[in-house]
């Protein structure tokens, strides 16, 4: 579970008010729970899902994708046309997401692809309408560069874990939050995106490509 710095009774508000997920979602939350696998949640997921909707994304790359739970809710909002690439380093990870991809029965969608995410999405050509990050922290700085070059105009780039437990106002000396630190900076010192923090559980970064 990631480090929460809204008020708990807050945070279990938000959470209780939100709609039932299917049997497959539920089981990958438990998992998540229970294994410690860092997954986005639903409260996160339903902000992917909505923004993606938004600008009619059809294209979609991730930058790490664990066991595909934000990979699901990204490839369930492209619809039948679209098309979401899954990335991870782990072979493991890459074939537990499988499974759940597969039942939840957008396979079709999912590009898998495992490997190092940003040598990955420099393997792939073309543009996307959205990219959503969520590598290793001290990576975030990297994956912004990779990234920015790759998003349509109008396009977003969304990034999780932007308020890293709150570690971020204490400045700590540490390699991830200095990574979030700095990728923090870039985004709003961007003369090409329109950055907004939804301080939704770890932070939430949208950034609209001009």
């Amino acid at each position: 579970m990631t480090e929460t710095f809204l008020d708990s009774a807050v945070e279990n508000y938000i959470y209780e008010l939100l709609p039932e997920r299917d049997d497959v979602l539920l089981e990958m939350e438990e998992q998540a729970r229970l294994r410690q696998i860092p997954i986005i949640g639903p409260a996160v997921a339903r902000v992917l899902y909505q923004y993606a909707q938004l600008i009619h994304a059809q294209r979609i790359f991730e930058l790490g994708s664990a066991i595909g739970y934000s990979t699901i809710w990204l490839a369930r909002a492209v619809g039948a046309g679209g098309k979401v690439y899954y990335t991870d380093g782990s072979a493991t990870n890459r074939e537990e997401a499988q499974r759940y991809i597969e039942r939840a029965g957008v396979a079709d969608r999912i590009v898998m692809l495992t490997g190092d995410s940003m040598e990955l999405l420099h393997s792939v050509e073309g543009e996307f309408d959205l990219i959503f990050n969520d590598v290793d922290k001290h990576q975030y700085p990297e994956a912004y560069r990779a990234a920015m070059p790759r998003i349509r105009s109008g396009g977003l780039f969304i990034t999780d874990n932007v308020l890293w437990g709150g570690r971020v106002a204490r400045n700590e000396a540490d390699q991830n939050t200095q990574g979030v630190l700095e990728f923090n900076r870039l985004i709003y010192g961007s003369q090409d995106l329109f950055t907004t923090i939804l301080p939704i559980r770890d932070g939430v970064a949208v950034c609209l490509k001009r």
